[in-house]
C-alpha cells in the first residue's frame, strides 16, 4: 500500500526567529518546486513571514487567520479546501495556524476538533499543511493534543513521527454537553411556528446593535439550523438565545444525531443538489460548537456583538 500523500506536521517553535526560519524554509522549498503556497496565520505572524520573504511574498497567498479562521469550522471549506481545490494536478503547500494564545476556552475545543478533522478532509490529497504551535505561550494541554492531531512533529531539532497520533480521540473528547447559560429566551418550534424562531434570534440581535446585514446572516443561520431539525431531528426542536462574553449565542437542539464528522466543513459544488445547512452556518457565524450523540444534537452559533 502506498503511503498517504497528505502530510500534516505540527511545528513546535520557540520565539520569532525559530518561527520565521521554519515557515520561510517551508515556503521557499515549495516555491522552488513550483508548488502553490498559501499562508493563513494570525496577523502579527503574517507580518513576520511577509517581511522575511521580501519579494517572494508576492508569490504566496497570504491570509489573516484571525479573520479567515475566526470560526474554526470555516477553515477547512473556506481556507484550506478553497486554496487546494483551486490548484489541482500537483502538490500544494499550506501553513495554517488556527490555535494561538489569544484563543478563548470557548473557541479551543472547536480548534482542536478542526485540527483532528483536517486528517479526514485531506486523506489521499497531494497536500502538506504545516501547523505552527507556540510552545512558550500555549498551554501544555494544547501542545499535548497537537501530538494527537498531527502524525508528524517538527521542532528546531528536526522531524519525527508522533507516537501519540489519535485524531479520533480528540474529536470525541471535545464532543461534550455545553454548560448551561445563566439566562436566555427560549422557544419550542415545529413547522407551524418556524418563522418565530428566526424572529426570536433577530429580535435579540437588534437589541444588541447588529446592523441589518448581520441580522440577515443571523436569520439565515437560524433558518438553516431549524430546517435541519425539522428534516433530520425529529420534526421539531428548541431554540435558546442569550448574550455572554461579548457574543450573542443562538442554540438549537433536537433529537437528531450527526454521524458525519465533516458535516458542514466540506465545500459543496453549487451545481450539485443537496443540503448546505451546516456549511452556511459555519461560513456566517463567528464560532460554531456542536455536541451530538445518540440522544440528540445541540448546536451553538456565536456572533460577535458590535462594539
Amino acid at each position: 500500500m502506498l503511503a498517504d500523500p497528505f502530510v500534516h506536521p505540527a511545528l513546535f517553535y520557540r520565539g520569532d526567529r525559530e518561527y520565521v526560519d521554519a515557515t520561510t524554509a517551508f515556503i521557499r522549498d515549495g516555491l522552488a518546486a513550483g508548488e502553490p503556497v498559501a499562508v493563513a496565520v494570525p496577523a502579527a505572524n503574517l507580518k513576520l513571514i511577509e517581511g522575511a520573504l521580501g519579494a517572494d511574498a508576492a508569490r504566496v497567498r497570504l491570509l489573516n487567520m484571525e479573520e479567515a479562521g475566526r470560526n474554526p469550522g470555516r477553515i477547512i471549506p473556506a481556507v484550506l479546501r478553497a486554496f487546494a481545490d483551486s490548484h489541482t494536478g500537483g502538490h500544494v503547500r499550506i501553513i495554517g495556524e488556527p490555535i494561538w494564545a489569544g484563543r478563548s476556552s470557548t473557541e479551543y475545543p472547536a480548534c482542536a476538533q478542526h485540527e483532528a478533522l483536517i486528517n479526514l478532509a485531506f486523506a489521499g490529497r497531494h497536500v502538506t499543511i504545516l501547523c505552527p504551535y507556540d510552545v512558550e505561550r500555549l498551554d501544555p494541554e494544547v501542545l499535548r493534543e497537537a501530538e494527537l492531531t498531527h502524525p508528524v512533529l517538527q521542532d528546531a531539532g528536526g522531524e519525527r513521527a508522533s507516537d501519540a497520533y489519535d485524531p479520533h480521540h480528540v474529536v470525541r473528547v471535545h464532543n461534550l454537553p455545553f454548560p448551561e447559560p445563566s439566562g436566555f429566551a427560549a422557544l419550542r418550534f415545529d413547522r407551524g411556528n418556524f418563522a418565530s424562531a428566526r424572529a426570536l434570534a433577530a429580535g435579540l440581535g437588534a437589541e444588541l446593535g447588529f446592523d441589518e446585514t448581520r441580522l440577515d446572516d443571523i436569520r439565515l443561520v437560524i433558518a438553516e439550523l431549524c430546517a435541519n431539525s425539522l428534516d433530520y431531528g425529529g420534526g421539531a426542536g428548541d431554540i435558546r438565545v442569550w448574550a455572554e462574553h461579548g457574543r450573542m449565542v443562538c442554540e438549537v437542539g433536537d433529537q437528531g444525531h450527526i454521524t458525519d464528522p465533516l458535516a458542514g466543513r466540506e465545500p459543496v459544488d453549487p451545481r450539485v443538489a443537496g443540503s448546505r445547512g451546516l456549511l452556511i452556518v459555519n461560513l456566517l457565524s463567528d464560532l460554531v460548537r456542536v455536541h451530538t450523540g445518540a440522544g440528540g444534537t445541540t448546536i451553538r452559533a456565536y456572533f460577535d456583538i458590535p462594539s
